[in-house]
């Protein structure tokens, strides 16, 4: 292919140049690829060209036919077999096959990596791979895998989103639920100071991320600017999962994500959900003045729960302004609502309430004012002074009585859930999200990101997503079976990574000795032994 040189604005930008002639239409095409820039005298190729050449490098590497291995090796290989496992499994491979053919072997080794190395730095991934089988069986230097993240492109992902939905059971309920993640980077456009959510001080981007309630199985996530409130973002995924095609959609989420107008937007996308509720809420005020003392009786406990509850249908105002012609609809929807008490949540609560009020006390005693709890000084206490007696602080009895009034009570609203225990199990499950967020932020390296551009930062998120997926497997069998009280998952990888593998030239490669405690590892997380 002919290769030129252009100089534009004074940099001398080097192309390749493809030309056809087109004998039907009796017309020539000419076509030019930018693959870097010249720079004194010498050829510095960008980031797309250097992977370009590293896959083609890789690929002659490893072409068809019987792999020629020149020396001996020794490899570990139990924990890499049992992510091949489960990706066969998931289908994870195979998608990623589809949607990046030049490069799912990178992104699954380095999220091989990610998982075993449990918040190392991407510069140590050489000395991992040195002894370790793994999908892609070279070295991925630093720079090759920036140059990897910068590769991956929204299509694909997207594609692989919808390719791994089709593959699961689409009437399942999904949570939903966002996080902070701080970063180093200010260069990055949706890097903003907000709400952190683990109280950190740097500026951040928030995550969406969609998990699957039957599943256990993360289904999509979306990168967020750091300053956008969690109930901002419900409609646009909205639009989201309808690009995912799912048939019959099914929200939990946590009351950030309550407001009319989302609750509307859920009626009108006729999308089922179960969401929590503030105790202020007026239906929830009403509904509680009438069954505050009645519910705590013994017809309304639950010993298997260890709650009190009690439920009732509702009617929700529903409200739609249509598109084109702006008029307003209103009506009635059925709403189902489920009110509890929990004892020793209330215990909780009013214990927290009294610290609260000590710390008030003592800001004002000490003259060291809050400015972030003056509403609360004046809530909650009359303050006055005189020359003799100095500063006299009184707690206002009624405002505290009217705090702890509803401590122990909560709230959950749905459109499908009649009964209150099914609707409370399924909203505590939620925490499986937590848990992913979790693994995501401390076993995946995500709480700090330092990616210092937009493509390498969502191709980075992109494979720490596919990461996810396998300890989300992982983490779920492990639950299924019990293993938690024996193990933890770094402890059965580890358990697992000490299984060796051989290769000698001339002969296909050997699995080492496999003990009877890792054979029933491998058969509590529902996959074969490695092969």
């Amino acid at each position: 292919m002919p290769r030129g040189t252009q100089v534009i604005k004074g940099t001398e930008y080097v192309f390749d140049s493809d030309s056809k002639w087109n004998a039907d239409k009796q017309y020539g095409t000419h076509n030019r690829s930018y693959i870097g820039k010249m720079v004194d005298g010498v050829f510095v190729p960008n980031a797309k060209h250097r992977l370009k050449e590293a896959l083609e490098e890789a690929k002659r590497a490893r072409q068809p036919g019987p792999v020629i291995v020149s020396a001996s090796s020794r490899l570990f290989c139990g924990a890499t077999a049992l992510f091949d496992a489960i990706g066969e499994k998931l289908g994870i491979t195979e998608d990623l096959k589809t949607c990046f053919p030049d490069s799912w072997k990178e992104i699954l080794s380095i999220a091989y990596y990610l998982i075993l190395e449990d918040r190392n730095p991407l510069s140590r991934f050489p000395r991992w791979a040195s002894n370790h089988r793994h999908p892609f069986g070279g070295n991925i230097p630093s720079q090759r895998s920036s140059d990897l993240f910068g590769t991956i492109g929204e299509d694909a992902k997207q594609r692989f989103f919808l390719a791994q939905t089709r593959r699961r059971m689409e009437t399942e309920y999904l949570a939903y639920d966002t996080t902070s993640i701080s970063s180093y980077s200010t260069m990055i456009k949706q890097v903003r100071y907000g709400r952190n959510k683990d109280h950190d001080r740097l500026p951040q981007i928030n995550l969406a991320l969609l998990y699957g309630q039957s599943s256990r199985l993360p289904v999509y996530y979306r990168k967020l600017p750091g300053n956008i409130s969690d109930v901002s973002t419900v409609k646009n995924l909205l639009a989201d999962i309808a690009f995912l095609s799912f048939n019959k959609v099914k929200l939990v989420m946590d009351r950030g994500f309550y407001s009319e107008d989302n609750i509307n937007a859920l009626y009108q996308h006729h999308y089922k959900f179960l969401i929590a509720v503030k105790k202020t809420l007026g239906l929830v005020q009403t509904a509680l003045e009438e069954v505050r003392e009645s519910m705590l009786s013994r017809s309304s406990y639950d010993s298997a729960f260890k709650i009190n509850y009690h439920s009732r249908t509702v009617d929700w105002s529903y409200r739609e302004t249509k598109k084109r012609s702006g008029q307003i609809e209103r009506g009635e929807r059925r709403l189902y609502l489920h009110l509890y008490f929990n004892d020793q949540r209330a215990v909780d609560d009013k214990t927290a309430f009294n610290l609260l009020l000590d710390s008030l006390e003592e800001e004002l005693r000490s003259g060291r004012h809050d400015p972030d709890h003056e509403k609360l000084y004046r809530k909650y206490y009359d303050i006055s002074t005189t020359p003799v007696r100095g500063m006299s602080i009184t707690p206002r009895q009624d405002a505290i009585d009217l705090a702890e009034r509803d401590y122990g009570y909560f709230a959950l609203i749905s459109n499908d859930i009649k009964d209150p225990m099914e609707a409370l199990k399924l909203y505590r499950s939620k925490d499986l999200i937590e848990k992913a967020f979790g693994n995501l932020k401390e076993r995946l390296n995500m709480r700090r990101t330092s990616v210092w551009s937009e493509q390498n930062l969502d191709g980075k998120l992109f494979v720490q997503f596919v990461a996810l997926m396998y300890l989300s497997y992982i983490t779920a069998a492990m639950n299924d079976k019990g293993m938690f009280k024996e193990h933890t998952i770094h402890e059965l990888l580890d358990d697992l990574d000490v299984i060796e593998c051989f290769e000698h030239p001339g002969h296909a490669a050997q699995v080492g000795e496999i003990t009877k405690k890792q054979k029933a590892l491998f058969a509590s997380l529902g996959v074969g032994l490695p092969a």
